[in-house]
């Protein structure tokens, strides 16, 4: 058997059909991944959804420009998550802009008026004692709760040490869980009295203040934390929103195991801007695990050293002290002595993005900052379905104009580049399906430009190949040796363009933002399965064509015909001359 000539790679000739077994395993299980997530169609941005675009400007205090930093843009974009989160919304996108801005993108279905003055408004951060605390709704077990110790580097406060406790469960008799509800509240700070723990102490009022008002205070403080019901969306979207710091309230908040209680809390007695930092730290030393430690300012330390202390003298849950961000509880440690250091850590059952979490939270109410309404934009759900049929009518018409072009100049080449158009359509439809559940992507309208920008782009890979594989034709060689030959040219050819364009989608979804960068991303995506499809499955299929009689002999709407190409006559191997026979005269 005679050895493979040198320079002819037979194995990618032989075997086409292992790779277009591979794109079509691909494409079925992308298709089945599609279904069984239960997300067949792409997600669909605020332009053509409809809905509400709020764009808010970043303004720092006087002297305070440089808080204007990624660091404290990404925090106050946690936070406004977490509002609208907080509306039941769970299809909003929010997100910087640039340096200073934040877009957030509200679908249809929402109220926007209640969600433009959630996000619009700054966070206030207040440390409340905690006066009463249940499990809301059905009967649970108890978590633990985080628990505050002191973490200063002085000697004299690195020593405190404060112990860890129990949530209060929530049981048949509510008297294990809640203080007396009909006290007043400022008086249920500072007295010493032992919180009641009989049942009836915490069925019945029995204030303690002196004047009336106090009286009616707490007993309308009692009726709210009677009838509060933190299990439902609706009532923790208003539960203690509208208290002033120096008011008593109720709140509502979510324990480590995502059960939700319900306080009663006393007035502000730290405020967020008395917080100077607070960050998540690994405890390797303690083995505590992740915990979450805070530092205060000179005013903020003597605040929380006096508030610890008061607590410190109190049991459960008279102990703890309420971290509320905008309303709500979002961690009620407890202490067993008073603070004094300046600095405290929290631990408890966290890890680290729960930590950090917290951190951010912590941190967002010493920010700076206030945001300006810049702009809001509303879309009608019938204005965005337009758009989306207007953008599918310019794809269906563009993808008919390529068909169109393929099939008069390439005429039965149109049977390789149609399919190979369909298989880069369907790729890119299942992953713009996948992507949306996966990382938020969301389809608008100008990354519905760059799906059909890359039709072209695709087709253009494809001309690229044939007319490789017609230069050949026309130095005079047949079809097989032809496709084999155009290729190497032709892949160098593909690549190069694609890297191109790819480099531009990025270094443009890089440098833009918002909706532009729906646009870039569309074409980067379609870019990278163009070589996939090229590779993988028009090169497979152009190999097998050409073992057909249709196109190996050239047939005139095959695109191939020799003589409509003007080939030269066939190569032939010529022989070396043999050398002339002389001959001698007689």
């Amino acid at each position: 058997m005679a050895a493979p000539k040198k320079g002819r790679s037979s194995s990618a000739q032989s075997k086409p059909g292992r790779s277009l077994a591979l794109i079509l395993i691909a494409i079925v299980a992308l298709t089945g991944g599609m279904f069984a997530s239960g997300h067949t169609t792409p997600r669909l941005g605020i332009d053509l959804a409809g809905g509400t675009s709020i764009t808010l400007r970043a303004v720092p205090e006087k002297g305070q420009e440089s808080a204007i930093n990624k660091t404290n843009m990404d925090t106050a974009v946690d936070i406004m998550n977490r509002r609208v989160n907080g509306l039941g919304v769970s299809e909003a996108e929010v997100q910087t802009q640039g340096d200073a801005n934040i877009i957030v993108n509200i679908p249809k279905g929402t109220n926007s008026k209640e969600a433009q003055e959630q996000v619009g408004t700054t966070a206030k951060l207040y440390f409340r004692p905690v006066l009463a605390t249940e499990i809301s709704g059905a009967a649970a077990t108890a978590s633990p709760s985080p628990s505050a110790s002191s973490s200063a580097s002085s000697s004299a406060s690195s020593s405190e040490k404060a112990t860890s406790s129990s949530s209060p469960s929530s049981s048949a008799s509510p008297s294990a869980t809640s203080t007396s509800q009909g006290r007043a509240v400022t008086d249920a700070l500072k007295a010493d009295a032992t919180p009641s723990t009989s049942a009836s102490a915490s069925a019945s009022a029995s204030p303690s203040a002196s004047s009336g008002s106090d009286t009616a205070d707490a007993t309308k403080l009692q009726a709210e934390y009677a009838a509060l019901d933190c299990t439902k969306a609706s009532v923790r979207a208003t539960a203690g929103k509208g208290a002033k710091p120096t008011d008593s309230t109720v709140a509502c908040g979510q324990n480590s195991s995502g059960q939700w209680q319900k306080y009663v809390l006393g007035p502000a007695e730290v405020d967020g801007t008395d917080v100077d930092e607070a960050k998540a730290v690994l405890n390797t030393t303690t083995g505590a695990g992740w915990t979450v430690t805070m530092d205060f300012t000179s005013k903020g330390t003597k605040k929380f050293g006096d508030i610890t202390g008061q607590l410190a003298k109190n049991q459960s849950p008279q102990n703890q002290f309420a971290i509320v961000l905008d309303g709500d509880v979002v961690s009620d440690p407890s202490v067993d002595q008073a603070l004094t250091g300046g600095s405290a850590e929290i631990s408890g059952n966290f890890n680290q993005d729960s930590a950090q979490s917290l951190a951010n939270m912590l941190s967002y109410g010493a920010l700076p900052l206030t945001f300006k309404e810049d702009s809001v934009t509303t879309v009608t759900a019938a204005l965005g379905g337009e758009q989306l049929q207007a953008g599918l009518i310019a794809g269906a018409i563009g993808l008919a104009l390529v068909m169109l072009y393929l099939l008069i100049f390439y005429r039965g080449l149109s049977v390789i580049a149609v399919p190979s158009l369909l298989v880069s359509a369907i790729l890119t439809y299942v992953i713009m399906a996948l992507l949306g559940p996966a990382i938020g992507f969301a389809l608008n309208l100008p990354a519905v430009c760059g799906a059909i920008v890359a039709i072209g782009i695709t087709a253009d890979s494809f001309i690229v190949f044939f007319e490789r594989i017609r230069d050949e034709i026309r130095e005079g060689r047949t079809l097989r040796p032809a496709v084999e030959r155009a290729w190497p040219r032709a892949r160098r050819t593909i690549l190069v363009s694609d890297f191109v364009t790819f480099l531009a989608a990025a270094v443009l979804f890089i440098v833009t933002v918002g909706k532009v960068q729906g646009f870039a991303f569309t074409l980067g995506l379609t870019t990278v399965l163009d070589v996939v499809v090229v590779f993988f499955f028009t090169k497979p299929l152009m190999t097998i064509l050409a073992r057909r009689k249709f196109f190996a002999n050239g047939h005139k709407w095959s695109g191939l015909d020799p003589t409509a190409l003007g080939a030269k006559p066939p190569l032939r191997r010529t022989r070396r001359p043999s050398a002339p026979v002389e001959t001698k005269e007689a």
